[in-house]
């Protein structure tokens, strides 16, 4: 397979970033998919360097980036976006091989973003208010929230058991609509409206933090819906046509053996 083949145009070009591993700090400029720059500032391997590089995309958000330097040395960063990690693989000129994972803080961003989180999450959030309130499936609950969930809502117990108890409870007549969701970073925000919850029909707004995948966080604010008037604005508190089912990211397609 031509390597050319491999690249992946999510790649961040442009980002830079200083990655702190426990011996040292190194920046790293993502000039092009085909060139990286590295300074080192202090210590024995303090210097700048620009490096040919390949990039192969390991799935959402994951970066597999290797070079060769002057030295000889060879570098391989398998560089996590969505858990802000580099793990570096490197062999020095000596034969002397360090393997190394430091933490990354973006000191400018890429020039065009292409972090897939927010569809991911929001495909998540949608997944999690479909399954338990319309579905009533409270073995849902284990697959999609955390362990250590957090609700912020008062009359909610706290942690995943409460929630799949009070799933599991749900007379047949609860029902919930999804409308418009929103995300940025880790949080997701989705306006719905929830039938037989309370006696007339709420409106509520959900807010989701995301960690690891799951649901960590939650807080929510709930109104009872308002027929429009004459009176009033006219329009109405929700309408499904807002709703627009988020697309999953497609999955990493297998890449062929080197």
């Amino acid at each position: 397979m031509d390597l050319a083949d491999m690249k992946d145009d999510r790649f961040p070009v442009g980002l830079k970033m200083d990655v702190s591993y426990p011996e040292f700090s190194v920046s790293l400029a993502l000039l092009s998919a085909e060139q990286l720059q590295f300074e080192i500032k202090e210590g024995p391997f303090a210097r700048t360097e620009t490096v040919d590089i390949q990039v192969v995309s390991l799935g959402n958000g994951i970066f597999a980036v290797s070079w060769q330097e002057e030295s000889g040395a060879t570098v391989v960063n398998v560089q996590d976006y969505d858990r802000g990690l580099v793990f570096s693989f490197a062999t020095l000129p000596g034969g002397q091989f360090l393997r190394m994972t430091g933490t990354m803080a973006i000191t400018r961003p890429a020039d065009h973003a292409s972090d897939d989180r927010p569809h991911r999450n929001k495909a998540l959030v949608f997944d999690a208010m479909t399954s338990l309130f319309q579905r009533h499936d409270a073995s849902a609950v284990e697959r999609l929230y955390a362990p250590d969930y957090v609700q912020h809502n008062p009359n909610i117990p706290q942690g995943r058991d409460a929630l799949q108890a009070i799933v599991a409870g749900l007379p047949d007549h609860v029902h919930y609509e999804p409308g418009l969701i929103v995300a940025e970073g880790d949080l997701v925000a989705i306006h719905g409206r929830i039938r037989g919850w309370a006696e007339e029909p709420q409106i509520a707004i959900d807010i989701f933090r995301i960690e690891g995948g799951r649901l960590a966080e939650h807080w929510d604010v709930l109104q009872s819906e308002v027929t429009p008037t004459a009176a009033s604005s006219g329009i109405s508190m929700f309408d499904p046509a807002e709703a627009t089912r988020p697309a999953r990211p497609e999955p990493a397609k297998p890449r062929d053996t080197l």
